[in-house]
Formats: structure tokens, sequence, C-alpha cells
């Protein structure tokens, strides 16, 4: 046999007939009303999704928020240089404060040396805290529901 048709030949059975290759069936379409996407989202999904997808309106929130911890931390700085970067100005204003002596040792050792210290750790605990209500102040305007 060499290539000829099988379909005749005894012993063999007949070749099942080839079904004919069926048309694909279109897609089910879908309707999306963009009324029913919208008006089904509360205020804070919507504003959570400007958010994520750095639209104007999330772009302006973020950058509030950014001014916002600027701001605060440069008010803070502002505390530090006048609180620390005052005191040798004052020492050299008023030499006489300069020469104040606590427990035998001298003012100025005492505020630079030691009490600088605890401030600027308050001044940190301070900044902390701000920050993170600045950052919760943010997270309750973005989750508010519409009113």
């Amino acid at each position: 046999m060499t290539g000829a048709d099988d379909r005749g030949v005894p012993g063999r059975p007949a070749a099942a007939p080839v079904p004919a290759p069926r048309a694909a069936e279109p897609p089910r379409r879908t309707r999306i009303v963009l009324a029913e996407v919208s008006g089904s989202g509360s205020r804070a999904d919507r504003t959570r999704s400007e958010l994520t997808q750095q639209t104007r309106v999330g772009e302006a929130l973020v950058r509030g928020l950014v001014r916002a911890q600027l701001a605060l931390a440069l008010r803070l700085s502002l505390l530090v240089l006048i609180g620390l970067g005052g005191l040798p100005w004052l020492f050299a204003i008023a030499p006489s404060v300069g020469r104040v002596t606590v427990l035998g040792v001298n003012l100025p050792w005492l505020l630079l040396g030691v009490a600088a210290f605890p401030f600027l750790i308050a001044v940190g605990w301070a900044y902390v805290r701000l920050a993170e209500r600045n950052e919760q102040d943010f997270t309750d305007l973005v989750q508010r529901p519409e009113r």
C-alpha cells in the first residue's frame, strides 16, 4: 500500500468522516453603563482610585500631605535652631549668664552638653507624633464617607 485510499481495503475499518470545522462563536457581549459604575463606589473608593491612578486630584492630595509634613519639619527645625543655636548668642550677649555655675559646673556646659540631648529627644518625639497625626488626618480625609 503506497499512499492509496484505505477505505476499500478488506480487514481495515472504514475511516470516520472528518467533521467540517465549526465556526467560532462570537464572545458574549456585556453591557457596561458608566453611570452605574461611577455611582456604585463610595467617595472613599473614588479617592483611593485617584491616589493609585495618580490623577490630578490624587497628586493634589499627596502634595498637600507632603507640604504639611515639610511645614512641620521646618517649624521644628526652627525651634531646634533657636533653642540650641541661640545659646551661644545668649552667652555672647550676656557674659554674666555664661559664668553661672550649677553644682560646680558652668551653665553653658550643662545646657549644651547635657540638656541638649533631652531637648533633641523631645523635639524628635514631638515630630513623630505630629507627623503621624498629619498622616492620620490624610487617611481620614481619604476614607471619609460622602455626606
